[in-house]
């Protein structure tokens, strides 16, 4: 699996990436949150810019999977990751988590984070498997504070939440 950054052309397929992958939620009783749309093409573009946004894609270089990340607290937080269902379960998403993970460690950067649902199989149980830890509230950084008070406000909060991190071997 090739990954890469992402193309001005292909932000619409990250959209749909985002839908199908989240339709998933439906059946772990989170109807809102597979109906919930996916970040309009100007953030993607954004991210895109930045370079915070890669894609996963398959021999005909068609995007199957993405991650987005955004800076935090001095670490990489890792905004979203969506894999297209018919590609999950191939190791894709760790592969974007390893890729981003490289690309930080060789920055200097002390860690990823993330915040998850607890309870869903391929959120949190994953990262753990990923190499990320549950960190207890006493240990959020200002910014996991922040994201947390945002998602609450987002009515999030009904499912269990956790901020993960993963500490990084530095390479500089």
């Amino acid at each position: 699996m090739r990954i890469r950054t992402v193309g001005v052309d292909e932000l619409e397929i990250l959209r749909d990436i985002e839908r199908v992958a989240g339709a998933c939620f439906r059946e772990v009783g989170m109807p809102e949150i597979a109906d919930d749309e996916p970040p309009p093409v100007a953030v993607l573009a954004a991210y895109r810019r930045a370079g915070r946004a890669r894609v996963a894609v398959d021999p005909a270089d068609r995007p199957v999977a993405y991650l987005l990340t955004d800076p935090l607290d001095d670490n990489v937080h890792v905004e979203q990751v969506s894999v297209r269902p018919d590609h999950a379960r191939r190791g894709i998403g760790r592969a974007l988590l390893e890729d981003v993970a490289r690309r930080a460690a060789a920055d200097g950067v002390p860690a990823l984070t993330l915040t998850t649902f607890a309870e869903v199989p391929w959120n949190a149980p994953y990262y753990l498997r990923c190499g990320f830890r549950v960190l207890d509230e006493e240990r959020w950084t200002p910014g996991l504070r922040e994201i947390r008070r945002r998602e609450a406000g987002h009515g999030l909060d009904r499912w269990p939440r956790v901020c993960m991190r993963r500490e990084l071997v530095n390479h500089r």
